[in-house]
């Protein structure tokens, strides 16, 4: 499965982004999907999560109310919208595949086989 990011750019406190990840290959809908993100000096860290299963959604506290994930597999893709966007939600934001599911392995990154490039996300206040 190889992963393509995009989406990102800059944004004023308040504003939203809306990322993508788009997947190759057949198996997509068999795959769980999640967001992580990276910001300068600080270790990758998980945002959000979905399963192959229908209606089950995985969040970081930090982002529940205010990120949205969801998918189509008819289009092999995963979505990010980020509302109320803050200065802290800037970084660096990777799109994943995982086999396995259930919210105690999607949160993570570990359980990822693979990764997609990386789309920058800034927020200036």
């Amino acid at each position: 499965v190889q992963l393509q990011a995009s989406g990102g750019g800059l944004v004023q406190a308040g504003g939203y982004l809306r990322l993508s990840c788009a997947a190759s290959g057949r198996t997509f809908s068999s795959y769980a999907m999640g967001w992580f993100r990276q910001a300068p000096g600080k270790e990758r860290e998980f945002v959000a999560a979905i399963s192959w299963r229908p209606g089950s959604t995985y969040y970081a506290d930090s982002v529940k109310g205010r990120f949205t994930i969801s998918r189509d597999n008819a289009k092999n893709t995963v979505y990010l919208q980020m509302n109320s966007l803050k200065p802290e939600d800037t970084a660096v934001y990777y799109c994943a595949a995982s086999r396995v599911d259930g919210g105690g392995f999607l949160v993570v990154a570990g359980s990822y086989e693979y990764w997609g490039q990386g789309t920058q996300v800034t927020v200036s206040s």
